[in-house]
């Protein structure tokens, strides 16, 4: 007997493709995007940075690994949802100890599959990002399109994501403490800061420049995070008021908070990068790094040359900015995710350059103390 439809999402330009329903059962109106990574599918469901948006994965066989308790890149995953062309319910891996279904029915995030994602994937490279309902097959298409129609995607996703209090993340023999603000920050970049001798205290992303300086940090770290970089001004004004004070390095979104801090401008992109296969070039050595990418929101190259911001890497799929630093400010940002390994190894100097710039500013105080 043929398996019948159970689900489907519907598009905010009138499409409707039917599939079945795994993870959790409910009715939900995102942004959809997709993804082009083959594997680290469980780091994207995890990842804070898809607050709010229902992920097609272009690789077409999503599942089979299952998720492991170490690989998480938050605790509480808060995607919108998970749209794949077949869905592997019986993975293959010593390490796993539940499947995908059971992690987004845990969390109230549904999935769908069975989709033709190819097509799928067309229309969003094509039309842009969009409004997506994910519903019962059977629910009339006149009412689905009134519900999409009549949704306003959220802006507080930051707020939603952020840690509500300061929380540690320590090491062995620390050379530096670092203050992360957790705009929705991924787990494996505290790991690399504490793999590099850094214990690492996490705050909310509203926390003031007082309450940080009051921790006496060597450097300032700013988070990934979801959404548009407008709508967290406080941590722009972070920027403003404690940049020159102590090094500050920033990824994703906290690369294009640092921007607006300094007098630059952000655009929505047609469709973001999303995906472990964007060549991005260093400016300065011209080296060329594959990097791992999230976001919908890029920098605008024109809006840094009345800034002392200096453009120091570049997307070489569409030449968007990839990474801005101040030398006199040790500051510096890139969009790209130095922790997600897509090199693997390529971009892991960055973490590096960090604490370069803590030794030399430490240097610095000892000098002026002495």
């Amino acid at each position: 007997m043929a398996r019948q439809f159970d689900r489907k999402i519907v598009l905010e330009n009138g499409r409707e493709f039917y599939g079945y329903g795994f993870g959790a059962r409910v009715q939900a109106v995102n942004e959809i995007v997709f993804n082009t990574s083959m594997v680290g599918y469980q780091e994207i469901i995890s990842d804070p940075s898809y607050t709010g948006q229902m992920v097609v994965m272009t690789y077409p066989l999503i599942g089979n690994y299952g998720l492991t308790d170490e690989d998480y890149e938050t605790r509480v995953p808060t995607m919108g949802g998970l749209i794949v062309r077949e869905y592997n319910d019986i993975p293959s891996n010593f390490r796993y100890t539940k499947t995908v279904s059971e992690v987004l029915e845990e969390n109230g995030i549904p999935g769908i599959e069975g989709i033709d994602t190819r097509c799928l994937t067309r229309i969003i490279r094509n039309e842009g990002s969009q409004k997506v309902l994910v519903c019962d097959a059977d629910l009339p298409y006149a009412v689905a399109m009134k519900i999409v129609k009549d949704t306003t995607l959220p802006t507080d996703a930051v707020h939603r994501v952020s840690c509500k209090k300061r929380w540690y993340s320590r090491t062995f023999n620390p050379r530096f403490n670092v203050v992360a603000v957790d705009c929705g920050i991924k787990l494996n970049i505290v790991r690399e800061l504490n793999r590099r001798g850094c214990n690492v205290t996490i705050v909310p992303y509203d926390t003031t420049a007082e309450q940080i300086l009051a921790l006496q940090p060597d450097g300032l770290f700013l988070s990934n995070g979801p959404a548009d970089p407008v709508d967290v001004p406080e941590v722009a004004n972070l920027v403003r008021s404690l940049h020159g004070q102590l090094p500050i390095f920033g990824i994703c979104l906290g690369h294009q908070i640092i921007s607006i801090a300094y007098g630059g401008k952000t655009y929505k992109m047609k469709f973001g990068h999303r995906g472990g296969n964007h060549p991005v070039k260093d400016l300065a050595t011209g080296k060329i790094m594959m990097t791992s990418q999230n976001h919908s929101y890029a920098v605008d190259v024109a809006s840094l040359e009345n800034t002392d911001l200096t453009l120091t890497h570049v997307n070489l799929l569409d030449n968007t900015a990839e990474g801005v630093e101040c030398k006199k400010d040790s500051l510096f940002s890139v969009q790209f995710h130095p922790e997600s390994a897509p090199g693997p190894q390529d971009a892991g100097h960055l973490f590096d350059h960090f604490l370069d710039l803590m030794d030399e500013a430490a240097k610095e105080r000892s000098e002026e103390n002495a």
